[in-house]
């Protein structure tokens, strides 16, 4: 499924509201379950002096928190404008401004002109993309050393809530989805381009997965 077909509207879904709720979110509580998760397992790889891509990276949690561990420098891109303006305003805040980059846009489209990094992470990004074998090709091929995913668990009761999600959306026409993608099938893709797992925890809703080149 080609994602130009039923690609939503990133800006409008994920708005100047939503990124100014996230970012207070952050500020008071930091990152949540399965981010930290995340962040806890990139650590015990060894991330100093690394570089990292963050693929819809939000509020910048996961940049934010490698960066004080020791990351050289991150790029971040987004296809939500409003998103991409607050990880630079916390950024700025936490004084890491000199040491990360952004660029707005869908990345499967920038794919072939960003550059690789050692580092390569999705938090809660693939959930929200149709074609999923664009997105982890292209993003497990941009991955030197670390890739590391947070997406839904594929059990009955996710792949349920998102059904009657897609159906409230269809409801107010809006032509966001949420996407349940097989586990299988990540697992196969990040395989292929000589990937191995190294660490996995799996929720009732989401599973955090990091791994390692081969």
């Amino acid at each position: 499924m080609p994602p130009s077909c039923c690609k939503p509207d990133y800006d409008a879904q994920f708005d100047a509201k939503h990124a100014r709720q996230d970012l207070l979110t952050l500020r008071r509580d930091g990152p949540d379950g399965s981010t930290q998760r995340l962040i806890d397992a990139l650590r015990r790889e060894g991330v100093e002096g690394a570089t990292l891509l963050d693929i819809g990276g939000g509020v910048g949690a996961i940049q934010h928190e490698l960066l004080a561990a020791g990351a050289a420098s991150t790029l971040d891109v987004d296809a939500s404008a409003a998103f991409l303006a607050a990880a630079e305003e916390e950024a700025d805040a936490r004084g890491f401004g000199d040491r990360v980059a952004y660029r707005y846009g869908d990345f499967v489209e920038l794919a072939d002109s960003v550059e690789p990094a050692d580092i390569v992470t999705l938090d809660r990004v693939l959930c929200c993309y149709p074609d999923v074998r664009a997105l982890v090709r292209g993003s497990v091929g941009r991955a030197k050393r670390l890739y590391g995913l947070v997406y839904p668990v594929d059990r009955w009761w996710t792949r349920l809530v998102g059904r009657a999600g897609n159906l409230a959306f269809r409801l107010f026409r809006n032509d966001f989805r949420l996407h349940v993608h097989p586990t299988t099938l990540v697992e196969q893709l990040v395989a292929e381009a000589g990937f191995q797992r190294r660490y996995q925890h799996a929720g009732w809703v989401w599973q955090t997965v990091v791994y390692a080149r081969a």
